[in-house]
């Protein structure tokens, strides 16, 4: 199974590194990551692989928006599947 995270803020140092060492920290397996910098504003994209999580995908979804409010960025984690009927329509 893979999930979809997105990440989007004010740029700041550490996003990436605090975002992957969670994710790490959860057996989450980074597949491809892609991240621009506009203007000041943070923008990441990353595909992982969520088969086998420490937690279960509602704890994953619920930490790592704890985590973007903790460092001022808005983190969303959806299912490939939900991703790509939304993004079909």
């Amino acid at each position: 199974m893979k999930g979809i995270i997105t990440v989007l803020g004010k740029d700041q140092v550490g996003i990436i590194a605090k975002v992957c060492t969670y994710l790490a920290e959860q057996n989450v397996n980074i597949l491809d990551i892609s991240q621009t910098i506009v203007q000041d504003y943070f923008n990441m994209m990353m595909i992982v692989d969520i088969s086998s999580p420490a937690k279960a995908f509602e704890d994953l979804i619920t930490d790592l928006h704890e985590l973007g409010l903790g460092i001022g960025v808005e983190i969303k984690l959806q299912h490939e599947d939900i991703f790509n009927s939304m993004h079909r329509i």
